[in-house]
């Protein structure tokens, strides 16, 4: 049985028309396929296991690096020299998360206190805890700033008592005293007669308050309705605003809790949080694109207003009493110490910081804060907060500790929380995230090209039969004109042949 040729034909262009039909619908489908996907493992819900757990457990490891700025000339300084300071460290910190009294509300919101514990890792160490570091004493010298305005008399009771307890204005100690507590007389003396005065109960270190203790009580959005809102802190500790700075704007708690945001991000989302240990919202705004291990992200790092004074960024002005640009005044949440943040060695900041303390040399590469996100799903790949705690000291009279120290805001640590996503979490986001929706891509383009390419070839077959029967139909013609013509040219001869006879 012979095989209808133009038949096939037909059938290949409809199969190719259905393949590129196919194609197409895919190219409009798989990405609204993969954003369903995306918002129903976004969502915090106990039923999507993995999502789940990553955001109550935190699996990815994270590091505390902290950096001592060692005074090299104490004495020097108390008679009014500039200080210089040498950078000690990193003496590295494993930093364990988890999230515990999670509680579920009808509204869509979550609550929860998360817990943050905190052990050394000396292989990861530029030394151990036993390491010995000279800083300010912030117990005299804060407290000096604190009191400089009461009465004479009460001031010259305060050194005093100092002097009594044996508490000088600068502090020898080791690593593991500095960071977590040390016995103090005077500590003791003001948690017994002045309770309520230091942020802690027990024994007085920079880091004492942070370990085994949480970060409040946070209630955030659930995504469940608005996955727009997944992430976006309801309040925390039961409050919707602060009450700590001067303008609305500022005792806004904006953003999430700063550790995942909603999806769908494009270069112009920002990213704001609240930070209980910043005592305000921040954000940071994106500076470009990037890859982590084939997977894409944008990097976003804090901008040069973040701690800008008022008068440079009139926005500030709430946090204000302000110093000089590159400085956040925490005192307000801080017990009144004069408390101030930056970013570390003073990057970002107003460059006459430099010139009040030797030893301090800014790069972004070491210390400028950023965040690796993944723009579709707002998980973070990678990221380094770095901050540094700083103390503002002067000359006080009457509270002769102080000596004739100049007025300058001195560096005393800074640190460094990092982590990133690395091995089977990171295998299986660049498998569901990078490598799946490839395979869509290329399955789409795929059916599309396979489509065209079958209804060329179809086209081809169809116009080569088509002109193969007009060939077959062109010489049969031409053969029964043949036949016709040597009828005529025989008639033709045999009548001149009658013709010729009759004459």
């Amino acid at each position: 049985m012979a095989i209808d040729k133009a038949k096939v034909a037909v059938g290949f262009v409809a199969s190719g028309v259905l393949l590129v039909f196919f194609g197409t619908l895919l190219t409009f489908v798989g990405p609204i396929i993969i954003d369903d996907q995306v918002v129903k493992n976004t969502v915090i819900d106990p039923q999507n296991q993995m999502s789940y757990t990553m955001w109550k457990d935190v699996p990815v490891p994270f590091f505390m690096s902290v950096y001592f700025f060692s005074v090299l000339n104490p004495k020097e300084v108390l008679l009014g020299e500039k200080p210089a300071v040498q950078q000690r460290g990193p003496f590295v910190y494993r930093k364990r998360i988890q999230k515990d009294n999670i509680t579920f509300h009808a509204n869509g919101t979550v609550s929860y206190r998360e817990y943050r514990r905190y052990f050394f890792e000396p292989s990861m160490s530029a030394g151990n805890e036993s390491e010995v570091v000279t800083i300010p004493n912030m117990l005299v010298l804060g407290a000096a700033v604190m009191m400089e305005n009461l009465p004479f008399p009460v001031r010259l009771m305060i050194s005093a008592t100092f002097k009594t307890f044996k508490e000088g204005p600068f502090l020898t100690r080791t690593v593991g005293e500095l960071m977590w507590g040390y016995d103090s007389g005077l500590v003791d003396f003001l948690n017994k007669y002045l309770p309520g005065m230091l942020p802690s109960t027990g024994k007085f270190g920079l880091f004492a308050e942070f370990n085994n203790s949480n970060t409040g009580l946070f209630t955030i959005h659930t995504g469940r309705d608005d996955i727009r809102k997944v992430h976006r802190v309801d309040s925390w500790n039961g409050l919707t605003k602060l009450s700590n700075w001067n303008t609305p704007q500022c005792n806004m708690i904006n953003g999430t809790a700063g550790q995942m945001w909603p999806p769908f991000m494009t270069r112009e989302t920002t990213l704001p949080f609240y930070s209980p240990d910043a005592c305000r919202s921040l954000e940071l705004v994106y500076q470009r694109d990037g890859e982590m291990k084939g997977i894409p992200l944008f990097r976003y790092v804090a901008p040069r207003t973040m701690f800008a004074n008022g008068t440079d960024y009139a926005p500030n002005e709430g946090f204000c009493p302000c110093r000089q640009s590159g400085l956040l005044n925490v005192s307000s949440c801080r017990h009144n110490s004069p408390v101030f943040i930056s970013h570390p060695h003073f990057f970002n900041a107003d460059p006459v910081l430099l010139d009040f303390v030797h030893g301090l040399k800014p790069t972004e590469e070491e210390h400028g804060l950023f965040i690796d996100i993944h723009p579709l799903t707002g998980v973070p790949l990678n990221v380094s907060i770095r901050l540094q705690l700083n103390l503002y000291m002067k000359r006080v009279s009457a509270i002769t500790e102080t000596g004739k120290i100049a007025e300058v805001v001195m560096p005393m640590i800074w640190f460094e929380e990092s982590g990133y996503i690395d091995g089977p979490i990171l295998d299986t986001f660049h498998t569901n995230l990078v490598v799946l929706p490839a395979v869509m891509d290329y399955m789409q383009y795929g059916f599309i090209a396979l489509g065209l390419a079958t209804i060329l070839i179809a086209c081809l077959v169809h116009h080569k039969v088509k002109r193969s029967r007009s060939n077959v139909t062109l010489s049969s013609t031409g053969e029964d004109n043949r036949a016709v013509s040597d009828e005529e040219r025989v008639k033709g001869a045999h009548d001149e042949t009658k013709k010729y006879i009759k004459n």
